[in-house]
């Protein structure tokens, strides 16, 4: 996925991604991706920005943790992000977050919802996107990092500006067609005071 992203954007002149967010379940997805542009782009890599639900983060966990072990997160995993919903990071995945990722986040069910109606709802010459749940996580949490004044912080310490260029990755599409009418149409899972 990473390889035909970089190479469309040099087939239109355009410079790449100086960050990546990145939605992970148990990491392997996440982890090709950073490993990718680990090997590929060295220290002048983009600053990558895993994401999880809340009730599954278990990268977030491992990150937390500060032992470079990876941990399971036990319970109740319930989220609207099935495909994320995993609770234990692959191993291979895990190595390379730990060592290469540099920011991890945990995130609540209405980031996710807000990144679905943000993507399916453009302004101006915007495309619009139909995304699923576990694929708007991370666009979900991008649009607060940039419009919300609480998170001037993250968006401090990620040194995102004017000059960045953020590529987020939906990995699908609206895979349960009630569950995408009622967080887009109906408004389930709105985000107050997020």
């Amino acid at each position: 996925i990473i390889d035909e992203v970089i190479e469309q954007l040099k087939e239109r002149g355009e410079e790449l991604p100086t960050h990546i967010f990145l939605q992970a379940g148990v990491g392997s997805f996440a982890g090709a991706i950073q490993g990718y542009v680990a090997a590929q782009y060295g220290k002048e890599r983009p600053i990558t920005v895993i994401v999880e639900p809340h009730n599954a983060a278990c990268i977030f966990k491992s990150a937390s943790m500060n032992d470079g072990k990876p941990y399971a997160v036990k319970g109740d995993l319930k989220t609207i992000m099935a495909g994320l919903a995993c609770g234990e990071p692959n191993t291979i995945g895990w190595n390379i977050l730990r060592d290469y990722a540099d920011a991890y986040v945990s995130c609540e069910d209405e980031i996710a919802a807000r990144g679905m109606r943000v993507l399916s709802n453009p302004l101006k010459n915007d495309k619009r996107v139909i995304s699923g749940e576990s694929g708007a996580a991370g666009f979900g949490l991008l649009s607060l990092i940039l419009e919300k004044e609480e998170y001037r912080d993250i968006l401090k310490k990620l040194n995102i500006n004017k000059e960045s260029r953020i590529l987020t990755i939906s990995t699908e599409g609206a895979t349960d067609l009630d569950g995408f009418k009622n967080i887009v149409w109906n408004g389930f899972y709105p985000l107050l005071n997020k």
